[in-house]
C-alpha cells in the first residue's frame, strides 16, 4: 500500500476544522429567536380574531329590503364596533351593503337592521366587523360629498 502525498500549497489541507463552541451556541440562539418570531407572527395572523360577527337570522321583507339579525362577540366588549352587513341576490351579486354601529355591551351583542337593496335579495349576511369605527358612524353627522 502506498501513501500518496498531495501538495498542500495546491489543494489546501485536508483537516476539518470544527466550529468553536461559542459560535455554535450563538447560531443555535439565533435560530431559536427566529423560530419564536415566526411563531408569534403566525399566531397574530392566524389566531382567533379579536372581534367576530355572524348572521343569526335574515328575512327578505320585499324586493328592496332585507332584515338581518347579527351577533357580535368581542374580546373587549366595552369598545364600540363597526360591522358591515350585505345582501346578495340569487346570482351571488351584492345588491346592498351597510355599516352598523355596535354599541358597547357586556358579553355577546345582538342587533338587527334593515338593509335597503337594489334588487331582490336571497340572503343577508355579515361581511365583517372591526373596532375602527368611522367618525360619521359614531356621531350623528352624516358624511358629505
Amino acid at each position: 500500500m502506498t501513501n500518496q502525498q498531495i501538495p498542500q500549497d495546491r489543494y489546501g489541507s485536508r483537516g476539518r476544522t470544527r466550529p468553536r463552541p461559542g459560535l455554535r451556541w450563538l447560531l443555535t440562539g439565533l435560530v431559536l429567536i427566529v423560530m419564536v418570531g415566526v411563531a408569534y407572527v403566525g399566531y397574530q395572523n392566524l389566531g382567533s380574531a379579536p372581534i367576530q360577527g355572524k348572521q343569526v337570522a335574515f328575512d327578505v321583507l320585499d324586493d328592496q329590503s332585507v332584515r338581518i339579525v347579527l351577533e357580535v362577540q368581542r374580546d373587549e366588549p366595552q369598545r364600540p364596533a363597526d360591522c358591515v352587513v350585505r345582501a346578495r341576490a340569487e346570482s351571488g351579486e351584492e345588491v346592498g351593503r351597510k355599516e352598523v354601529l355596535i354599541q358597547p355591551a357586556s358579553g355577546t351583542a345582538r342587533q338587527d337592521t334593515v338593509l335597503r337593496t337594489s334588487a331582490r335579495a336571497t340572503i343577508g349576511e355579515v361581511y365583517g366587523c372591526t373596532y375602527n369605527v368611522p367618525e360619521y358612524l359614531s356621531t350623528h353627522t352624516r358624511p358629505t360629498g
